[in-house]
């Protein structure tokens, strides 16, 4: 069994930074597990789980990290542990944990750079916001030059073949973000299912409520062996892994609803509305309030 392998490199004395873990979760898929915690000027953004997916004659990247720093720390760990050149790097959505390591991958000769159809539209409006507060924010100063828009876009479904090994990319309709995309493993039944799934890291809403709530619904319906979330530990039980996520959707889709019809304000729904449950969750306080405002939002409309 080498699901079991673990390789350690250290390459920073920033003591979140002090050790880039990288674990083979099934055959020929490696994950580094971002730490549970907002960004800061400590963690330098590399809160997301990030890696890697090996072919017989391409390695695809499933999203490049928080940094360029970070993008360079995968990119060299890949090359320790594979000759495989990496012919793609794939983002499952816009947010900046997941893409400003994407500038350490593009020396790469004929490299390509895949994501969502609504992936460069998103990442050049917030792109300048990103920029701007990353200083302050992480500590490190991100340029224009950070942001590598997609060269391939994907509208439906693709299906890239790394040489024995076909993965299927898939851009959801808005759910987590407008621009989710998911990465299916054939050869081992895994789902890089990315921020449409988050475990112990309370779920973070920034695209529609009831869509995510439809495509994890969808989802729910098939089997697979490894499912990897975008944020927390690596899930064998699915879907039972799925449901802490599901209950607080849920929770949230039928609470606000009540409020809204009862003609509850927004300022009052944000100051009494709690979750019981509230506990199972990290983050809970840092993010409960923002998912009500956008839950708010866009049930008021219906």
């Amino acid at each position: 069994m080498h699901y079991a392998f673990l390789i350690v490199l250290s390459l920073f004395t920033t003591p979140a930074w002090a050790a880039f873990n990288i674990k083979q979760v099934a055959q020929g898929i490696y994950v580094h597990q971002g730490l549970i915690e907002l960004p800061d000027a400590h963690n330098h953004d590399a809160i997301a789980n990030i890696g890697f997916i090996v072919g017989k004659k391409c390695v695809a990247v499933v999203d490049s990290g928080g940094s360029p720093a970070q993008g360079k720390q995968l990119k060299k760990i890949i090359q320790k542990i594979t000759s495989v050149p990496i012919c793609y790097v794939i983002n499952t959505h816009v947010h900046p944990d997941h893409i400003f390591g994407n500038s350490a991958f593009r020396d790469i000769t004929d490299i390509q750079f895949i994501g969502h159809k609504k992936l460069a539209r998103a990442m050049s409006e917030r792109g300048p916001f990103y920029l701007a507060r990353s200083e302050e924010q992480i500590a490190i100063k991100l340029t224009a030059d950070d942001i590598i828009l997609p060269t391939m876009n994907v509208k439906n479904t693709l299906e890239l073949d790394l040489g024995n090994r076909i993965i299927t990319l898939t851009a959801h309709p808005t759910a987590h973000t407008d621009n989710d995309l998911t990465v299916f493993d054939q050869k081992t039944n895994s789902l890089w299912l990315a921020d449409l799934l988050f475990i112990g890291h309370l779920p973070v809403l920034d695209g529609s409520l009831k869509g995510w709530l439809q495509v994890i619904n969808k989802l729910e319906k098939r089997r697979f062996d490894v499912v990897i979330p975008g944020h927390g530990p690596i899930v064998r039980d699915w879907p039972e892994s799925l449901q802490p996520q599901k209950h607080y959707l849920q929770y949230l889709q039928k609470v606000v609803r009540s409020k809204i019809k009862n003609g509850v304000y927004l300022e009052d729904v944000l100051i009494t509305v709690n979750y019981p449950a509230k506990d199972q969750w990290q983050l809970f306080n840092d993010f409960h309030k923002k998912n009500l405002s956008s839950a708010y939002a866009e049930l008021e409309w219906e």
